[in-house]
């Protein structure tokens, strides 16, 4: 029985085209009946925890505000340099953390720099803070100030990297909420794409909690990342299947965008850019890459 179970479960997560058929058959009229999202010549900011979540989430927004005339700015509230498996295969290393760690760091930042460029961003519109991936809701919560949070990879308290917004500041969450007011100021946005606190991953609930206590709620729009249950299914690129709700926004108020095929060759182009992790994570990510995307004016 579980054998049996284990099987129609691998079937189903992987997808072969028959299942990837019954598939979109069935999301297709539940995602075409949610309300349209249209975008026009915004202030768009994107709230990114790591580097890869701009293009996962957002990367069809981002060319449809720049195409009508809009601007773009993406901030990564983290380098990603918290992902131990990834900076073990990539120095080769059993023990990631001090330099590997913060190598890793550097080459995601790198990443993202193209994948914004393949997306149409300008170089200026890219914003690094630097602070601890996988210690956003520390530093919130328990860091708020005085003694800063001491990251168990990369083996620092400050921020470390020399083309952050602030370098050296310490890991505090007064830090962080100090330099996320500062972007705010810069870009003075009139829409900003912020994970859901919803989100599986602590990083994004950090960030969308902290999004919701800075920018008014009118501005802000919620995406999901980490949506629970093994979503988004199926697995691996299918470009022609709708992105449906994720588990784990169950309940909330979506709203599709429809992407046009350049938009999704363009999306996939950005998520390769993003190798380090494609390594890794291909079929995921891949699975990103649908005719829509979904964005939500609630967050919980």
């Amino acid at each position: 029985m579980l054998l049996t179970v284990l099987l129609v479960a691998a079937v189903v997560i992987n997808a072969p085209s028959m299942v990837a058929r019954g598939y979109g058959f069935y999301y297709r009229l539940t995602v075409n009946r949610l309300p349209q999202m249209t975008l026009a010549g915004e202030r768009l900011l994107v709230l990114s925890p790591h580097p890869d979540d701009e293009s996962l989430c957002c990367a069809g927004a981002i060319q449809q505000v720049l195409k009508r005339g809009g601007e773009v700015w993406v901030l990564w509230f983290t380098s990603g340099d918290g992902f131990e498996w990834d900076a073990a295969l990539l120095q080769d290393t059993l023990r990631p953390q001090g330099r590997a760690s913060l190598e890793l760091g550097q080459r995601r930042m790198g990443e993202a720099r193209l994948a914004a460029r393949r997306l149409g961003v300008p170089p200026d519109h890219l914003i690094f803070l630097g602070y601890p991936d996988r210690g956003l809701r520390a530093l919130l919560e328990r860091h708020p100030q005085g003694t800063p949070y001491r990251s168990r990879l990369t083996l620092v308290s400050h921020v470390p990297y020399a083309d952050a917004l602030s370098p050296g500041a310490p890991y505090t969450g007064e830090s962080l909420r100090r330099d996320f007011r500062r972007v705010l100021e810069r870009v003075q946005p009139t829409l900003v794409l912020a994970p859901s606190p919803r989100d599986a991953h602590a990083d994004h609930r950090a960030v969308g909690l902290l999004a919701q206590q800075e920018v008014a709620a009118g501005r802000l729009r919620f995406w999901i990342v980490h949506g629970g249950l093994e979503w988004p299914l199926p697995k691996g690129l299918h470009p022609q299947l709708p992105l449906e709700p994720a588990p784990r926004g169950k309940g909330l108020p979506w709203q599709r965008l429809p992407l046009s095929p350049e938009e999704r060759t363009a999306k996939l182009e950005a998520l390769q850019a993003h190798a380090s992790q494609m390594r890794l994570l291909a079929r995921f990510m891949q699975a990103f890459v649908r005719q829509n995307e979904l964005f939500s004016p609630r967050g919980e």
